[in-house]
Parts: structure tokens; sequence; C-alpha cells
């Protein structure tokens, strides 16, 4: 928006109706968005999915997830496109 000629005002009032935020909490959005280097990836959706593990590898993976900081939904989606010989992919 800010790169389209908007001041922050305004891009903050559009923020502000088109995701009913406060302005205060879009203006803290744009301030933050500012100091990143580079486009935000947006991610691809996601669909829920229901399986069966046993306890044991569940408790592995919720550690693993915990130990890099992660979501279980993240340590999954790789270790999966690891198995399936993809590259990249967000989610």
């Amino acid at each position: 928006m800010l790169a389209r000629g908007l001041s922050v005002a305004e891009a903050a009032l559009l923020l502000s109706r088109q995701f009913t935020l406060s302005r205060r909490q879009a203006h803290r959005y744009i301030e933050a968005a500012q100091t990143l280097e580079r486009p935000v990836p947006v991610a691809e959706p996601t669909t829920a999915v229901t399986f069966k593990l046993p306890p044991s590898l569940v408790d592995a993976v919720r550690a693993r997830a915990a130990a890099e900081t992660t979501t279980i939904s993240d340590l999954v989606s790789r270790a999966l496109r690891a198995f399936l010989g993809e590259v990249g992919g967000n989610g």
C-alpha cells in the first residue's frame, strides 16, 4: 500500500476496514511491515487430516517440534515433502 503511494494513515484506514482491525492495530502492522527486508511468502491453504500414530511417535514429534520452535504441522509437512522428494513449499 505504501509502495503504491498511500500514506501510513490511509493504509491504516484501509487495513482497519478490510480486516476489521482497530486503526491502532493497523498502524502497528504497517510499522512492523516497514522493517521487513523482503515480502513475507503467502502459505498454501491447508487441509486438516486425521490419522493414528503410536503414542511414542507422537511424543517424539511434539518434542522435535518444540526443540525446533515450530509447529507439528510444519514439521510433518517438511518430513512428508522430504519423503516424497519435493523441495520447498510452505506449510
